[in-house]
């Protein structure tokens, strides 16, 4: 399977027109179903975090004093990625914030996103919800840290698209799950997605 680049943002709010800025970014490069590298930094935008998200996540803003500033991490966070489709949990939270801190830095954001999110209401409608942590604990994945801090959030969306590579694998016969794939199944709608994942599976009597 091709490389792909899990990320997770924490940030100081919801949206980047609001005001809000990356606090911390983790991405974890993903292939053949294991993670082979990662990448994690807590970043200085010179934002201070309100107190509700320093209960959730428990960055203070201590921390990010004394923090590398974000136009180098996030530079640092291109070069690792460097061309490799994207793909996050809610992927329109951190789409987001990807541009808008690289376009902090005078760098384009041109990549591709894949949604975990999206992706499990199509591939798993019976369950509960599609929180990252329900399904973390749904599908017994790894958790080697704290939810609501980068690393470990990417690392868990890393491991859930593992589980849906081999899902679609085994038990649709898609040959290669790869970015262009994911995409065209979360675009799908719910009421077709039967329909699209048929078109893998080999025809009777061939």
């Amino acid at each position: 399977m091709p490389c792909l680049a899990v990320i997770d943002f924490e940030t100081t709010g919801a949206t980047p027109a609001q005001g809000a800025r990356a606090t911390e970014v983790a991405i974890c490069l993903l292939e053949g179903g294991r993670i082979v590298d990662r990448f994690a930094s807590l970043m200085n935008t010179g934002v201070r975090i309100p107190s509700f998200i320093t209960q959730l996540t428990g960055i203070t803003n201590e921390m990010l004093a004394a923090a590398p500033p974000a136009d180098a991490v996030m530079r640092e966070a291109a070069a690792f990625v460097g061309s490799r489709p994207m793909v996050a949990h809610n992927a329109a939270f951190d789409r987001q914030f990807w541009r808008s801190e690289l376009a902090h830095c005078g760098l384009a954001a041109d990549h591709d996103f894949a949604c975990t999110l999206l992706l499990s209401r199509r591939l798993y409608p019976d369950v509960p919800n599609h929180k990252l942590g329900t399904l973390a604990q749904w599908f017994d994945l790894p958790v080697s840290g704290r939810a609501h801090r980068a690393l470990a959030d990417a690392e868990v969306a890393a491991h859930l698209l593992a589980r849906m590579q081999r899902d679609l694998e085994k038990r649709h016969d898609c040959s290669e799950v790869n970015a262009a794939l994911l995409m065209a199944l979360q675009r799908t709608p719910l009421a077709q997605v039967r329909a699209f994942l048929q078109q893998f599976s080999p025809v009777p009597g061939r």
